[in-house]
């Protein structure tokens, strides 16, 4: 799995307006855009991602939720995460959810 061609594009789309870069606009105090903020998770102290397991990976969980109160994305969004990009997440969670640098900030 690569992260900047399968898992950036979804987390992009359905994550970073809430939970990047932009410290006013992120919501629970979640940084989902780097990986060790991804791992400590946020507000709630709970990881958002736990590498290896998809069972106590809150980012699954949230997704997966039928609670209007803790889906994510919210459903006001009106952009639920399509299942192609669902098993994505899942086997890149399994995989150890490896992150990558933007190829224009590497050394070549």
């Amino acid at each position: 799995m690569d992260f900047g061609r399968d898992i950036q594009p979804i987390l992009a789309e359905h994550c970073f307006h809430c939970h990047g870069q932009d410290e006013a606009a992120r919501k629970g105090k979640l940084r989902l855009d780097q990986r060790e903020a991804a791992l400590k998770g946020g507000g709630s102290g709970e990881p958002a991602i736990v590498a290896g397991n998809l069972d106590k990976s809150a980012l699954i969980e949230r997704i997966l939720s039928k609670d209007e109160d803790e889906v994510m994305p919210p459903p006001e969004e009106k952009k639920p995460v399509k299942a192609a990009d669902l098993a994505k997440l899942k086997q890149w969670i399994a995989e150890g959810a490896p992150y990558a640098e933007h190829w224009a900030f590497k050394v070549p």
